[in-house]
């Protein structure tokens, strides 16, 4: 399945647009992560394990963004749009959602 943020893909024509499709994905922190990532912020470098757990939960909601495109019986997702927060208590928690538009392209 073809995924784009742009609205159009170049040299493909959309026949059929099946509507908005997304994926979400919420993954809690985890205290050692968290401890591990305070030390890093301290002494300065990349958190490997959060960027892991972020690369993960997006990877989650595009696939489930993706398999929803499928069951209407899209080949394509354009118009993609990636957003990232933190929730619950304290930002404990981080949510990924992926949405765009299912399509049928040539």
């Amino acid at each position: 399945m073809l995924v784009t943020t742009t609205n159009a893909i170049e040299g493909r024509r959309i026949l059929e647009y099946k509507g908005l499709v997304a994926g979400e994905a919420i993954l809690g922190a985890n205290l050692f992560r968290d401890i591990f990532a305070s030390i890093r912020d301290i002494v300065g470098g990349r958190s490997g394990s959060y960027e892991k757990v972020l690369n993960d939960a997006r990877q989650t909601a595009v696939g489930e963004m993706t398999d929803k495109a499928a069951a209407l019986g899209a080949n394509a997702v354009i118009g993609v749009d990636l957003d990232y927060e933190t929730i619950g208590s304290n930002g404990s928690m981080l949510m990924v959602t992926a949405a765009g538009t299912a399509v049928r392209i040539e």
